[in-house]
């Protein structure tokens, strides 16, 4: 017996690569790459491995051709570095650019907040800010010393120039003469000639095309201005921008000419970067709860507690896409999926029509999915398998499976994952108590799921030695991807078609809907406040109306599910000092209310003067207006039997159809009626409830201020917060009156998403038309 294991023993051979701890040779191959031979290999086994690493990391690569789909920091710290940094400056030629010179990004457009956000408020463009990011980055040191004639440390010091003059952010507004308008114009001389003066020219096109006058007053980064005017150099300057609005052709073809202009005086590679679309989008998120938001700063900055159930992304216009990705998709040899933000990064540059089927179409490319290292609030810190654990890889996949149009089949077979075994378990803890934790991977899961997960160290040690966080290395990435490359025949002939796509694939749900540009909604915003009667009651006469009159706009502005028909209820605005202020506070601490007398908003003086309260504000009495008069009368009665008091009873009386200025039709009113609990009589006009003693209660009118300021954002309401967290307890038989409860809560959420927010109608034809009060239509 001992004789027959031993010749078995002995009849075994290893490979050199068996040397290589890892199971898959994708990972042997990444490993050798990054980490090289191992120290106790023998001598024969060390030259072939020597050998093999040699031909993965010399096979010249400079002309494959890379097609990164992405956006923000994931995107630009893969491609050279996150350039938003200041220690770029020190290695700005880093990352995948350097090793792959003909690599391509294409970019999502959905960003709405920071200097993005203000620039939409003006111009009918795409979203810029994550395209100037990842310009910055795609500058290659080659093409800067060859355009301007300087040797590698004079490339050096132009990158860490740029960084200066296009990170630059500014307070609003932009004039001339300043001291750091001054300080950024000694930067550009700084620069080489030709690239001095086309700077010089956007930065003077920016005070002298009066199109772009209104931007100049808006806090921005002047990278993003600058790339707005690189774009509008291409464009007739007798066009307007509410002519350029309708005229997507043209905004289209500029957008291409700036984009690449920008890029080569930079000493980016041409066409470095690219708009997944350059028709206008936005970002719509439907929560598991039901309720659904506009806009991708939402997605960041909600704290919904529940995980997101799909996304969707919504067009200005007919979605145009440049032939140039096209045929960059289609000869692509490398096709790579960024790390970033889950649900507004990858998803919805392939919801852009055609993308997704045009990368699965390409059967040549290793095709590679870069994996989200940690846990980002508001979207992976919940995830939707099981709410009560934290996030997969797999969550992350079934996220693109279940949302990306015909799921994950042919995006992707492989799955870089970053190994922590390295890092010191103190980093992990510190990250801990800040509530960030890594993204799992989950091994046997993706293998299940016919993904090969490549798990390897591609973290940068100098960003945790420096800052104490973990990001991707950008050189050792794109070192890693190299060896996958060249090492491709290993493994790809193995593939098959089928092995990209989960069984329980789901789809991905409707398609976007139509919406206005942003500076179409933003002018229509300012033009409703600014009819506005705003007056004070009791107040010092130094109150600043306009700065009012602003801050009500950017607050509207910030929720772009609000319909500016919701604007149509209410006329003005009356502002009442604390002492004048009679409404009774037993039983709330709202302090504003809508007025069907004079149709005024009416909010209590102190609200005013800080953002966050009349935001609460706003909204409450925003809400409450929508009832408009529908209420002719209102009384408490008590109930008395005997001596004995058992309650009181609420009566409202409403208005007669004909004499009723209301959002909701007569048959929409009783819906809402019927969720504050009031009880239908024989009169269609009248309706009760009955409020015990000791019990709290909430009026019809308070209650739809409540809900719609807790729809739109549910820090908002407090009180409507603490209702529908029924929803969050785990259903069970045994408690039946609870999941009646919970499924009221739900018809609730459902009513304000599909009838006061009508995310089922353009918002451009949500004006009701005055005078029409048949059932089916809102009445004014």
């Amino acid at each position: 017996m001992i004789t027959d294991r031993l010749r078995h023993i002995q009849e075994v051979q290893l490979s050199p690569l068996d040397l290589l701890p890892q199971l898959d040779v994708r990972e042997k191959i990444v490993d050798l790459v990054l980490r090289g031979i191992p120290v106790n290999a023998h001598s024969t086994a060390k030259n072939q491995l020597l050998g093999l690493r040699q031909e993965l990391l010399e096979t010249d690569v400079k002309n494959a051709r890379v097609v990164v789909f992405g956006g923000g920091t994931g995107l630009s710290n893969i491609i050279g570095g996150d350039s938003r940094r200041e220690t770029w400056a020190r290695n700005p030629f880093s990352g995948l650019k350097e090793i792959f010179p003909r690599t391509r990004s294409v970019v999502c457009v959905t960003d709405n907040g920071g200097s993005t956000g203000e620039l939409l408020k003006d111009l009918p463009l795409v979203a810029v800010g994550d395209m100037r990011h990842v310009l910055l980055s795609s500058i290659q040191s080659c093409n800067l010393q060859k355009k301007y004639s300087v040797d590698r440390q004079e490339a050096v010091a132009i990158a860490s120039t740029l960084a200066e003059i296009l990170n630059w952010r500014f307070a609003g507004p932009l004039t001339k003469g300043t001291p750091q308008i001054v300080a950024i114009e000694r930067k550009i001389r700084r620069l080489p000639q030709a690239l001095e003066q086309y700077l010089k020219y956007l930065f003077e096109y920016l005070f002298t095309d009066p199109r772009l006058a209104g931007t100049l007053n808006r806090s921005h980064c002047l990278g993003n201005l600058l790339l707005a005017a690189a774009i509008y150099r291409e464009l007739d300057r007798n066009v307007t921008n509410a002519e350029l609005a309708l005229d997507q052709a043209s905004l289209h073809s500029a957008i291409y000419k700036g984009i690449n202009t920008l890029a080569r005086v930079l000493g980016a590679c041409e066409r470095a970067v690219l708009p997944c679309t350059s028709t206008p989008a936005q970002l719509r998120v439907l929560y598991t709860n039901g309720v659904e938001v506009i806009g991708e700063h939402k997605l960041s900055g909600s704290r919904r507690g529940f995980p997101v159930d799909s996304v969707q992304v919504d067009y200005s216009n007919t979605v145009r896409v440049y032939e140039e990705v096209w045929a960059d998709i289609a000869n692509a040899d490398i096709i790579l999926l960024a790390p970033g933000s889950l649900y507004s990064s990858i998803i919805p540059v392939f919801k852009v029509p055609g993308l997704a089927d045009a990368v699965r179409a390409n059967h040549k490319a290793l095709k590679l999915l870069i994996s989200n290292l940690w846990v980002q609030a508001g979207e992976t810190d919940l995830s939707i398998a099981d709410p009560e654990r934290k996030f997969h890889v797999s969550d992350m996949i079934r996220a693109y499976e279940k949302n990306i149009p015909g799921g994950t089949r042919g995006l992707f077979n492989e799955v870089i994952c970053i190994s922590l075994t390295d890092v010191p378990a103190s980093v992990l803890q510190s990250y801990a108590v800040e509530g960030k934790v890594p993204i799992y991977l989950d091994r046997e899961v993706l293998l299940q799921q016919h993904y090969i997960p490549v798990e390897c160290g591609v973290y940068s040690r100098d960003a945790l030695s420096e800052r104490g966080v973990i990001q991707h290395d950008p050189d050792l990435l794109a070192q890693a991807i190299k060896g996958l490359y060249n090492g491709r025949t290993c493994f790809l002939s193995s593939q098959e078609d089928s092995l990209a796509s989960l069984q329980d694939r789901q789809g991905a749900g409707p398609e976007g809907r139509p919406i206005l540009l942003p500076c179409q909604r933003y002018l229509g915003i300012k033009k409703k406040i600014d009819k506005l009667v705003i007056r004070f009651v009791g107040m010092p006469a130094d109150v600043d109306i306009e700065l009012l009159r602003a801050t009500m706009c950017d607050i509207l502005w910030d929720h772009p599910i609000i319909p500016l028909a919701h604007l149509d209820y209410f006329q003005g605005i009356v502002c009442v000092d604390r002492s004048c202020w009679n409404r009774d506070q037993q039983w709330d601490n709202v302090f504003s209310f809508f007025d069907p007398e004079d149709k005024c908003i009416k909010i209590r003086g102190d609200q005013i003067t800080v953002r966050q309260k009349l935001e609460v504000a706003l909204m409450i009495a925003m809400g409450e207006s929508l009832l408009g008069d529908y209420a002719e009368k209102k009384i408490m009665k008590d109930v008395v039997v005997g001596q004995l008091h058992l309650g009181r009873v609420y009566h409202l009386h409403l208005r007669g159809k004909s004499h009723r200025t209301c959002f909701l039709t007569p048959d929409q009113l009783r819906s809402f009626l019927s969720f504050a609990r009031m009880c239908a009589s024989d009169d269609e006009n009248h309706y009760t409830r009955l409020v015990n003693n000791g019990e709290g209660f909430t009026p019809p009118g308070l209650l739809m201020g409540l809900s719609y300021a807790w729809y739109i954002d549910n820090r908002l309401a407090s009180h409507i917060e603490y209702k529908m967290s029924v929803m969050k307890i785990n259903p069970t038989d045994l408690i039946p009156e609870l999941l009646k409860l919970a499924g009221r809560r739900r018809e609730m959420i459902s009513f304000f998403k599909d009838i006061i927010f009508k995310q089922g109608v353009p918002r451009a034809l949500t004006k009701p038309s005055p005078g029409n009060h048949d059932e089916n239509s809102h009445s004014r």
